[in-house]
């Protein structure tokens, strides 16, 4: 039995669990997660950050739970971090005592600074960047990190939340200029290193949004990690979901869950993308969680996989048990052959790690059935191909495994995805 780390993360808005299992040295995958919507912070601002026996309450049968989760699963490592609801509130350490006593689980408040970080090194680690300015709006704070060739260069933590906006402004019906001037008073505390054309989006906010953008826009990819987009395009798309009615709101494609906050969210997002310079905006389905776990298992590699390590495929290979010796000597002929492609300049440079990567997948299929193994090859990778890679890459590599060396631009699927893979000019040789 290989093993499992749980992170738990307690924050105002939810009480998140997950529980990684670890496959090799490099490889890991998701096994469990579950979410409550705890509010914990529900009434805090408003009494002094005091936390109320409502949100207690909901946080207690949330954690309760989690623990018996965690029982079931052959578990060797437990993290519990809690965010700005706790670190707010004066009963703040009181609460953990009292968890600790009544389930036994440790819980650790840890600063916006340590929040951003976390969230820096999961986005550093599982999406295709080497720099930008990391974003992650939680309910009563807004926590952000610098980075820049792939080093964190700073972090910074804003009391700008979901909750805590709602609570001081919107459901007091007060004018939503006085809550833009309250945020942008707030962003003239972030240092003015913190200016990048990057931005990477992390947490409920940033992703809510982006689901949004890609129903809008019928994005031909259910894939939320990894999705990009121009931020001048969507100026009015924020606007709007921030000024709107709560009626109004599944008109912009918004989940009924997250009509709660998600205005508020929508203007902190937009001020911050504007003091920021940002002008693109990468999504992140990862975060602290995330964070944390890789925290513990990159400690002994300076908080990075290595350059030639992409964690997804090492993952996906240890799970199917194929031997990654096996493709060594082909990846290299293809190499050899790619190159001589390049030199006459018959194909770009940039889509030998896509062919490398295929090439590296392709026995997967073999492991379901040997009949139509391209196709159990092409669905296992759009399911499981999803770090360190972009969206157009990820296809791409389906879709050379799905019709194992035959032209693809004359099939049905290639019309789904035509928006995402390369002209046929820039592919045929």
């Amino acid at each position: 039995m290989h093993n499992s780390t749980a992170i738990i993360d307690i924050g105002s808005n939810s009480a998140r669990l997950v529980i990684y299992q670890v496959s090799s040295l490099y490889g890991f995958h998701l096994i469990c997660e579950k979410k409550s919507k705890v509010r914990i912070g529900e009434g805090a601002y408003e009494k002094e950050g005091n936390l109320q026996p409502i949100g207690i309450h909901r946080a207690y049968l949330a954690l309760d739970e989690f623990i018996n989760t965690i029982k079931l699963y052959a578990v060797t490592k437990i993290f519990s971090v809690a965010t700005s609801a706790l670190r707010d509130a004066p009963n703040g350490l009181e609460f953990t005592h009292w968890i600790k006593e009544k389930l036994g689980l440790n819980i650790e408040i840890i600063d916006g600074k340590t929040e951003a970080k976390y969230g820096a090194i999961a986005a550093l680690n599982l999406l295709p960047i080497t720099s930008g300015i990391t974003i992650d709006i939680g309910g009563g704070s807004s926590d952000i990190a610098l980075i820049k060739e792939s080093k964190i260069v700073d972090t910074y933590s804003l009391n700008l939340g979901t909750v805590r906006l709602k609570e001081l402004f919107f459901d007091k019906n007060r004018p939503s200029k006085e809550a833009q001037n309250f945020i942008k008073k707030e962003l003239k505390r972030l240092p003015s290193i913190f200016r990048h054309k990057q931005v990477i989006g992390i947490g409920g906010t940033a992703r809510t949004l982006s689901k949004g953008i890609m129903k809008s826009d019928a994005y031909p990819l259910n894939k939320i990690h990894g999705f990009n987009y121009q931020v001048k395009e969507y100026h009015d798309y924020f606007s709007n979901i921030a000024s709107a009615n709560r009626s109004m709101l599944h008109y912009f494609y918004i989940s009924k869950g997250r009509f709660d906050t998600i205005r508020e969210g929508a203007l902190i997002f937009q001020e911050i993308l504007a003091h920021v310079e940002a002008k693109e905006v990468i999504t992140s389905g990862v975060g602290v969680r995330e964070g944390v776990f890789l925290n513990d298992f990159l400690k002994h590699n300076n908080l990075q996989f290595p350059k030639k390590v992409n964690p997804s495929l090492v993952s996906i290979l240890d799970r199917f048990e194929t031997p990654h010796a096996d493709s060594t000597k082909l990846k290299e002929s293809a190499t050899k052959l790619f190159n001589l492609f390049v030199k006459n300049q018959r194909i770009s440079k940039k889509y030998l790690q896509t062919l490398l990567n295929a090439i590296e997948l392709t026995p997967i299929g073999h492991t379901f059935n040997i009949y139509q193994s391209y196709q159990h090859a092409f669905y296992a990778t759009m399911q499981e191909f999803n770090y360190g890679v972009t969206h157009k890459e990820m296809i791409l590599t389906a879709m050379l495994l799905r019709f194992g060396g035959k032209s693809l631009y004359d099939k049905e699927i290639y019309k789904v995805y035509k928006t995402l893979l390369p002209k046929k000019r820039e592919l045929e040789i």
